[in-house]
């Protein structure tokens, strides 16, 4: 599933086609997503001004003129893909036409993708948003917020970080990422990264989300950017999917550590047994 590297990359690619554009023709090719799309859905959006594309954790906003938002989850494996004047494929199920002419398609052959409509003045109460935590890259996330969060928790610091009422949109991929730069066991208990620990932990987390939305995210399966191009992070992990690999920072050594994989909640884990404590 994309994370929200990934996700920021689609946010930006549509926000650059998107922005300050009519949309002019909207088709819907196929409407049982995870859910049904929200009745009279073409009539709804098709003839209005897309003003703004963000992010609110995993989620995608396209908010339209007169206050409309539409809200996409691009699951498993969906895509917002500019056409470019590409030949439709049959999971193409949504499919956006500008007025000046641009095609903008959601494909998604798994069909767990979502798009709801919502009001602006609703986001912060809507189901989706409700309870999500700091976005990891805004001001509000720092080590006293990210401690306060964890305070008491039991679980791993690998399963709290994946928890989205803690932060917002952390998936295994960067949460692995993060940890190793942090030098944090993932077994380590939540409730004990407070203090240098938290502190390390909210650097580590900024610094492999900042690099790895200028790389355009991971590409291991279905995430491309909206130009097609596939995101280039995936060359850069220093431990995930790298088990039996060494350790980018001991790979000098003359016995170099190993990168471990573990399971954790039926989810692989990679670290460092050597750097993470």
């Amino acid at each position: 599933m994309p994370e929200l590297p990934e996700v920021e990359t689609v946010c930006r690619g549509l926000a650059a086609k998107l922005v300050g554009r009519r949309l002019a023709r909207v088709e819907t090719r196929r409407p049982d997503l995870r859910v049904p799309l929200p009745r009279g859905f073409v009539n709804r959006v098709q003839g209005l001004t897309v003003e703004r594309i963000d992010r609110r954790a995993k989620y995608i906003l396209m908010r339209l003129e007169g206050g409309l938002v539409l809200l996409v989850h691009l699951g498993m494996s969906g895509r917002m893909i500019i056409a470019n004047g590409a030949p439709p494929d049959r999971h193409d199920h949504v499919v956006f036409v500008t007025d000046d002419g641009s095609e903008i398609r959601f494909n998604d052959h798994r069909r767990f993708g979502l798009m709801l409509l919502t009001r602006e003045g609703e986001l912060a109460n809507h189901p989706l948003l409700a309870g999500i935590g700091p976005e990891p890259l805004g001001n509000s996330f720092n080590a006293e917020v990210l401690a306060a969060a964890l305070k008491g928790k039991k679980t791993p610091i690998k399963a709290a970080l994946l928890d989205q009422t803690v932060v917002a949109g952390l998936g295994n991929i960067y949460v692995c990422e993060s940890l190793y730069w942090a030098d944090v066991s993932p077994k380590r208990l939540a409730r004990t990264c407070i203090g240098e620990r938290a502190e390390r932990l909210v650097r580590a987390i900024r610094k492999v989300l900042t690099e790895a939305i200028a790389a355009g995210g991971s590409s291991l399966r279905d995430h491309v950017q909206p130009s097609g191009e596939l995101g280039y992070f995936q060359h850069s992990w220093a431990v995930y999917g790298r088990e039996g690999e060494a350790c980018p920072r001991c790979v000098a050594d003359a016995v170099p550590c190993k990168i471990k994989r573990i399971v954790q909640s039926n989810r692989s884990t990679f670290l460092c047994p050597r750097f993470q404590r």
